[in-house]
């Protein structure tokens, strides 16, 4: 099978749960978190070369780590669903329910690292321009998060090359205690002539000593189909067919095994579009700083950061599903108007970067 063919994505976004309790630990906070560390440790690096004091470091750590969390947040409330949020301020403070926006997080960070220049005497653009190395790469952890999370889906590939985010229906499937393994594989009896429509089959595995009898062939046929076909996160994604479910039961090794037929919607994998430039921006500014810090302006690499990663965002919306729905009404979703003036911020300073330094140039 072509090794570019579609890949079915089910993976569990809890790491595991720990021993008597309910709390389960998920990647997407795992990356959130070493997304910092791994940031601080090149920062660290960055003021041992320039004889800058490392404590600073450590304070610099925390101002972004707030200013992230409390941006995102913010943005996320105000920027996407306003009326709810000011109807119901206390939801805000609720982020364990989900919602950060990473341009909230990005004006979070500028507000703070203005703060912090202030506090400790630091030129904000020296910061600026070395802190952006560090913001790339933490974006890559982030957006590696959010596909571990299976949310900020892609839109239609309308080709068999792609993802299948069939997490949610692995959860509706595995509807009981009964229930020991769900999974999927490519390929399956239904077929469809829409290029990026493929066929894909569930396999539900029942503990060992389960016998499939007719109340549990009724509940498949009425129940769980029935909840498949209602749940948006199912459509999306997987298509069991307007008809009755086409599955068969048999036993395997002793256990039960029902088989359904399904067809899975190939989408592009738009949080990996995102981690990936994010980690190539991140090795060109690195370079830069590492390379030419002494004879680029102050602020250049601030002001290509700005181009670069929002120019690329608005671009990556085009392969993103609306987060919203309001967005459907409109021509640019809420992720590209955001970017729009965040690019021209960039491209107005990179300008204003090269005037400035042409008339101290003619000074002199």
């Amino acid at each position: 099978m072509n090794i570019l063919s579609y890949v079915i994505w089910t993976i569990d976004p809890s790491i595991f749960t720990i021993p008597f309790t309910d709390y389960a630990p998920r990647w997407y906070g795992v990356l959130f978190a070493l997304g910092f560390l791994l940031s601080q440790q090149v920062f660290f690096k960055i003021f041992q070369a320039e004889g800058r004091p490392e404590k600073d470091v450590e304070r610099i750590t925390g101002y972004m780590v707030l200013a992230t969390i409390i941006g995102a947040r913010l943005g996320h409330c105000l920027f996407y669903n306003p009326e709810y949020y000011l109807s119901n301020p206390v939801k805000i403070l609720m982020i364990w329910e989900g919602g950060l926006a990473s341009h909230g997080g990005a004006l979070g960070i500028l507000v703070a690292i203005y703060l912090f220049c202030k506090k400790y005497n630091y030129r904000y653009l020296w910061i600026l321009d070395r802190l952006v190395i560090v913001v790339a790469l933490t974006g890559a952890m982030i957006r590696t998060g959010n596909l571990f999370n299976s949310e900020m889906e892609g839109t239609l590939t309308n080709s068999d090359t792609g993802i299948v985010y069939a997490r949610a229906t692995m959860d509706v499937l595995n509807y009981s205690t009964d229930v020991d393994d769900v999974w999927f594989e490519r390929g399956g009896e239904l077929e469809s002539n829409q290029s990026g429509i493929v066929p894909i089959t569930a396999y539900i595995e029942y503990r060992r000593g389960f016998k499939f009898e007719m109340k549990d062939k009724l509940f498949v046929e009425n129940q769980l189909k029935s909840t498949l076909d209602r749940y948006g996160e199912v459509v999306e994604h997987v298509d069991f067919g307007e008809g009755p479910l086409v599955y068969k039961n048999y036993q395997k090794e002793g256990k039960e095994i029902l088989e359904i037929s399904a067809l899975g919607k190939v989408r592009h994998a738009a949080q990996l579009y995102e981690a990936l430039y994010c980690v190539v921006l991140m090795i060109v500014l690195y370079w830069l700083w590492s390379k030419r810090r002494d004879v680029l302006p102050q602020g250049f690499n601030f002001a290509l950061f700005m181009i670069v990663l929002w120019s690329l965002r608005f671009v990556d919306e085009f392969f993103k599903m609306n987060q919203e729905d309001f967005e459907e009404d409109l021509i640019l979703n809420m992720g590209q108007i955001l970017s729009i003036p965040l690019t021209l911020a960039g491209v107005i300073l990179m300008i204003w970067i090269f005037q400035r330094d042409k008339k101290m140039s003619d000074f002199k």
